[in-house]
């Protein structure tokens, strides 16, 4: 599948992105809200990373910075060894076309736009020419599995489908990274994987860091490397160097799973016993 985009050549090694003491505080209505307050990170050319935490964590933060969508308000981000705070906005917009794909929990798709010009839009602002980005954005959709859908509306796909064209359009620039934003959230569970698998083909065998951001602890345990936050802060960033030990996070995360729903875990069983009472609806206190 990916093949029809990328070369066999391994990218070189290298920082894709680094953070030092990045932190960003929104203003609102004259109150601050500190959504980073220190985060000192890195992830390499090539990694395969998921970044999970609750609501208001600041990993959502986080992504709009990596993908440039926003400047911190303090510390030094580099994407692709260069200091996103010092470029302005037609730069950080040069820079997002040329090497960072995204993928967005609610697609981004235009609605009455086929998908194959949905998939060359980002090549309209390269100045690519007509025929070139046809050809390079059906490669794209036949890349994950689209090419019978090249004139379909988002409007005429299912969920599933519908995020395949998303990704078809983060790969069709060939970037150096790609950022999924809850990339399966409105997915089931079929749909699901579908998607993390085209995503890991395009890590594994094409080199290309995938950042993701997700909430479901059996997604992030797919990753190679899992970063945790909490509070605008980093608490944890664990690599896992071969495949048992990715088996052993996946199985504890089924455990830990399992054992909350059984009601084994008395500090969720209490608070889904509380949302009972609530409510008078089961499970009206579990968090989404």
């Amino acid at each position: 599948m990916i093949e029809a985009l990328f070369p066999a050549a391994a990218p070189p090694p290298g920082v894709a992105i680094e953070a030092r003491d990045v932190r960003k505080v929104y203003r609102l209505d004259g109150v601050e809200v500190s959504a980073l307050r220190g985060v000192t990170l890195r992830v390499d050319e090539g990694e395969y990373v998921a970044v999970t935490g609750p609501s208001g964590s600041g990993k959502s933060t986080l992504m709009h910075l990596f993908g440039c969508l926003d400047r911190p308000s303090s510390g030094t981000l580099l994407v692709g060894g260069r200091s996103i705070s010092e470029m302005g906005d037609a730069q950080l917009a040069q820079l997002r076309n040329s090497e960072i794909g995204f993928v967005f929990q609610s697609f981004q798709l235009l609605p009455r736009t086929s998908a194959v010009d949905n998939v060359a839009l980002p090549l309209v602002y390269r100045g690519v020419g007509r025929s070139e980005r046809r050809r390079r954005a059906t490669a794209a959709l036949e890349a994950v599995n689209l090419g019978h859908r090249l004139r379909h509306r988002p409007t005429q796909m299912s969920g599933g489908e519908q995020q395949r064209v998303a990704i078809a359009r983060a790969l069709v620039t060939e970037p150096r990274f790609l950022l999924a934003d809850e990339p399966t959230g409105n997915l089931d569970t079929a749909n699901g994987d579908e998607v993390m698998a085209i995503l890991e083909s395009l890590n594994k065998e094409r080199g290309v860091a995938v950042v993701l951001v997700t909430h479901e602890a059996e997604i992030a345990a797919r990753a190679r490397r899992l970063i945790r936050m909490r509070d605008g802060l980093v608490i944890g960033d664990t690599a896992f160097e071969n495949a048992a030990a990715q088996n052993a996070l996946s199985q504890n995360t089924v455990l830990e799973r399992t054992r909350t729903v059984a009601g084994l875990d008395d500090a969720g069983s209490e608070e889904a016993r509380t949302g009972e009472a609530a409510s008078g609806a089961p499970g009206a206190g579990e968090a989404s």
